[in-house]
């Protein structure tokens, strides 16, 4: 029997009206945004600022330690720290932390290669002293300051090229040490040598760059009488 619907003329009773759910406005991020998403991009845009601050420094010990291939190192560099940038928990210890990540894909860009030490005549290298020629050949006439004279004719293009001049044996201790900051102590846990190795390295690596930084003011004009 027909069901009359009260205050109808309809017979049947309609069926209920289905409403559709109000969505929320949509994240920029797109439906997959979410915690984790959003971590992903803090964790890029972190990695990226301590990047800006370092890079150039980072390029600099680059350069003094691996010489034509500190493009690659720091390449190697930034892939390794953005794979591991989660084991950073101390946003401090970033430049640090870049350094030591960096020092690490210059080693093995030296291991690599397998360079040897170049034959250096250490007899002649260990009886020279750079304080002492300075004196003797007095290239800066009339300076009450001479060894400070000699030493600010270089640049820093000049000193990377001297240190080019090195072997990468006595090259990284000195790196390391004198540039980086680095005690020696520390320098051999990097090296993964002896410490009374790296220090013997440093003696004669200091010997030898005081030598080839001689060399170098000779052949590039840096003297009395020279055109740059």
């Amino acid at each position: 029997m027909p069901v009359r619907v009260a205050g109808t003329t309809d017979e049947r009773a309609a069926p209920p009206e289905r409403r559709t759910p109000k969505r929320g406005p949509r994240s920029a991020a797109g439906p997959s945004a979410g915690p984790g998403a959003e971590r992903a991009a803090e964790r890029k845009q972190a990695f990226r600022e301590l990047v800006g601050t370092q890079l150039p420094r980072l390029y600099w010990a680059a350069r003094a330690l691996v010489g034509d291939d500190a493009e690659d190192a720091v390449q190697d560099c930034m892939v390794k720290a953005f794979e591991r940038f989660d084991q950073l928990h101390d946003p401090v210890a970033g430049p640090a932390w870049l350094r030591r990540i960096l020092i690490n894909c210059c080693r093995d860009r030296l291991r690599a290669d397998a360079r040897h030490p170049d034959s250096v005549g250490f007899e002649e290298v260990e009886s020279f002293s750079l304080y002492r020629k300075i004196a003797y050949e007095d290239p800066f006439p009339y300076s009450d300051s001479l060894h400070l004279d000699f030493l600010q004719e270089f640049g820093r293009e000049d000193v990377h090229a001297v240190l080019r001049r090195l072997p990468d044996l006595y090259r990284v201790p000195l790196v390391l040490v004198h540039m980086e900051g680095f005690l020696a102590r520390e320098t051999a846990e990097i090296l993964q040598v002896p410490l009374g190795t790296v220090l013997a390295r440093l003696h004669r690596g200091r010997k030898l760059f005081e030598k080839r930084m001689w060399d170098y003011a000779e052949e590039n004009g840096l003297l009395k009488g020279g055109s740059r």
